[in-house]
């Protein structure tokens, strides 16, 4: 690969040491920035062609192997979803939202096992001969979605893992539907948990905004229901402030933050939704003037899968998403592209 250490590091040294920089750099300095997970995931492919370097005669080696270890990594999303729309057809029903998490853990799988095949055939492995450009066209283009999609699931861990300060002011809760019209979910108790655990470690407590309205299939408000909880778990009654008119998300933001801006006093505020969610949550909060950190709660191992990637297509489809990924898309795509056309 290169014919010296020196060489190497002349050469690919200065692209590694400032893709590092740059993902440390804005990881301190926006922790919550979501293309700091698209950083990492580019950090570490740098890395590896770093080290390649190292090994003179034997880089293609090494370089084949960290491809095969990166393609187990990814290939547990297909399998992921695969298991999570069988397991959620199984315990629950057939609709489009679990078809959608199969379907699409079916045309990955095949994808990736596309590109594993391509790359054996371009390294002379057990004599599989190279792809045509179509071919290579799909691979990549399958590899693309599979680190986009890598991506957000690195943001998502990382927003519920992420260390705070714990010097709120104000602390909102999202809500989700109620079992039975009044209970709170599984999903819903873990989101008032992680208020609940922030809300201990403040030493000046802060207030807790409940925020969500009553569906038609509910007996009482979502609000009312994560109070009920947070009372039933020791939060005083003159530390929650109900916000129980809202139905969609932009809506629990934008009257959390009437209530906030009508008050006296610092306003240093926390957001808690699901980890898959704060993505979405802090967009819309940009875009209503709301300052604020997102702090992810944990999901059940079963609903997490489907439920991300629901999530992820949303947000896939906003404006300044889709963009942008499609100009990374272009431009990771563009040389294949361009031998096809050409």
């Amino acid at each position: 690969m290169f014919d010296t250490f020196i060489e190497n590091i002349q050469v690919v040294g200065p692209v590694f040491a400032f893709v590092w920089i740059l993902t440390i750099v804005l990881t301190v300095w926006r922790p919550q920035m979501y293309f700091n997970s698209i950083l990492l995931i580019i950090a570490i492919f740098v890395t590896m062609i770093f080290l390649g370097g190292f090994f003179g005669d034997g880089a293609g080696v090494f370089l084949l192997v960290c491809f095969i270890i990166v393609m187990i990594a990814l290939f547990l999303v297909p399998v992921m979803l695969i298991i999570n729309g069988v397991v959620m057809i199984k315990n629950e029903s057939v609709c489009a939202a679990h078809l959608l998490s199969l379907g699409l853990g079916i045309f990955v799988g095949i994808g990736e096992i596309a590109t594993v095949l391509y790359v054996l055939g371009l390294s002379g492995f057990a004599g599989f001969e190279s792809l045509g450009l179509w071919n290579l066209f799909l691979v990549f283009t399958v590899f693309y979605f599979s680190c986009l999609v890598l991506s957000f699931v690195i943001y998502s861990i990382f927003i519920q893992h992420m260390p705070h300060r714990m010097t709120f002011n104000y602390v909102i809760i999202h809500g989700a539907g109620l079992a039975g019209g009044e209970t709170l979910t599984k999903l819903l108790s873990n989101r008032v948990d992680k208020a609940i655990g922030i809300y201990e470690k403040c030493k000046v407590k802060p207030m807790i905004i409940p925020s969500g309205g009553k569906g038609d299939d509910e007996k009482i408000s979502e609000a009312q229901a994560m109070k009920n909880y947070l009372l039933e778990h020791g939060v005083p009654e003159e530390s929650i402030i109900l916000e129980d008119e809202s139905t969609t998300t932009e809506e629990n933001l934008k009257n959390s933050k009437t209530i906030i801006d009508s008050r006296e006093g610092k306003k240093r505020t926390a957001l808690i939704s699901s980890n898959y969610h704060i993505y979405r949550c802090l967009k819309l909060a940009k875009k209503i003037g709301l300052d604020c950190i997102g702090i992810g709660a944990k999901v059940a191992p079963y609903y997490w899968p489907s439920a991300l990637i629901r999530e992820f297509v949303a947000v896939f489809l906003t404006k300044s998403f889709f963009i942008w990924a499609m100009i990374g898309y272009l431009l990771f795509t563009g040389p294949v592209l361009y031998g096809i056309f050409s």
